[in-house]
């Protein structure tokens, strides 16, 4: 078979489903993976694995209809030329115009993945009503076109289903997007207590109150040290270089951008801290566990399914700076338990959330295992 895996990311495509795409290549199927970025700069590293790679023009953010049209059309003469027997796609754009193109291309294999709602369903005030009353009916149009819809945790399943973008009999439930524990192995944790988000700076990751819960830390414990590890990004959230400036004067926080590979940085944290607002499930975090860290999360969709809290690190509120702050210290001060925390996160990745046993969910569903 021939499958096309959609997203308005491509560096998302090659670090989160790199792993599915060599198990549908490993089945002996054929596999196009299709992103925003230029072939001229990835084609070459998709094809090192077996990938053909396709450049799709599409924002992530925009909302121009020009534009979004543009994607449309491409999307819809891909599907005419290339004729995939599946889609697997994901992210708002690509889940709509892909579906949407597919259907009327006679595609009925298409399976889209909701990797976590966005702010857009979050949000408040009137432009955002707006938005979010569009994106459900794209969504409820696009989802008539599939054979299942993925998502990765049941608050936002249940969600859909209770705004009537989708029936329940259409929808699968997977532990996220897995985490390769062959990749990311456990490594000694470092002599002094140390934190880490890694993540886009937006603010609905909860990254302004990381800095501001590691302000309280080092007023308290100036050796601890805070990291910072993530691109800028151009969604309506994102913090902006001026506001992080205070937190690199103060040395607060040593941030070091983006990176492709984040396990250097996993090793040199005690605790991996990510107080988003809401998750499909937290791939970073899947991540740090499976590195044997503890965990600091927010109570929020799936993030909280990540954590049992008490056992592999703690659950706070949304937006609570001084909860987030007050395990923080309490972790500072019980390096023994820190540890074996961090014992068990290993213990629960390997048992729920190993890539292998992900795909193979995905493989099933889509009739390719």
């Amino acid at each position: 078979m021939k499958i096309a895996v959609l997203s308005s990311h491509t560096p998302s495509l090659f670090w989160f489903r790199m792993d599915m795409m060599k198990g549908f290549i490993n089945n002996g199927h054929a596999v196009l993976a299709v992103g925003s970025d230029s072939e001229k700069n990835w084609k070459q590293q998709f094809k090192a694995f077996g990938i053909d790679y396709r450049q799709l023009h599409v924002e992530r953010n925009g909302m121009n209809p020009l534009r979004d049209y543009r994607t449309f059309l491409e999307l819809f003469r891909f599907m005419k030329d290339e004729k995939p027997d599946k889609i697997f796609t994901y992210q708002a754009k690509t889940i709509v115009y892909g579906c949407i193109a597919a259907h009327l291309n006679g595609i009925k294999e298409i399976y889209p993945l909701v990797a976590g709602l966005g702010s857009v369903f979050r949000g408040t005030g009137v432009k955002n009503h707006v938005i979010k009353t569009i994106m459900k009916i794209e969504y409820r149009v696009a989802f008539k076109c599939c054979k299942k819809v993925f998502f990765q945790n049941n608050d936002d399943k249940e969600e859909f289903i209770n705004l009537q973008l989708i029936r329940a009999d259409k929808t699968a439930v997977i532990n996220g997007s897995g985490v390769n524990l062959e990749k990311f192995t456990p490594a000694l944790p470092p002599d002094k207590p140390a934190f880490l988000y890694i993540g886009r700076l937006i603010r609905d990751k909860g990254v302004l109150e990381y800095l501001e819960a590691c302000r309280i830390i080092k007023k308290k414990y100036p050796q601890v040290r805070c990291m910072l590890v993530g691109p800028y990004d151009s969604n309506p959230s994102a913090v902006k270089p001026d506001e992080l400036k205070p937190y690199l004067e103060e040395g607060i926080i040593e941030y070091y951008g983006e990176q492709s590979d984040v396990r250097p940085f996993i090793s040199q944290c005690s605790t991996y801290v990510l107080p988003s607002y809401h998750e499909g499930t937290p791939k970073t975090v899947l991540e740090a566990m499976a590195m044997e860290r503890s965990i600091i999360t927010s109570d929020a969709p799936g993030c909280r399914e990540t954590v049992l809290d008490g056992v592999n690190g703690y659950l706070v509120k949304i937006k609570d700076i001084k909860g987030i702050a007050d395990k923080m210290e309490f972790l500072i001060s019980t390096p023994d338990l820190n540890r074996k925390m961090g014992e068990n996160s290993l213990r629960i990745v390997k048992n729920k959330y190993d890539v292998n046993t992900v795909n193979h969910s995905i493989m099933q569903t889509m009739g390719l295992a």
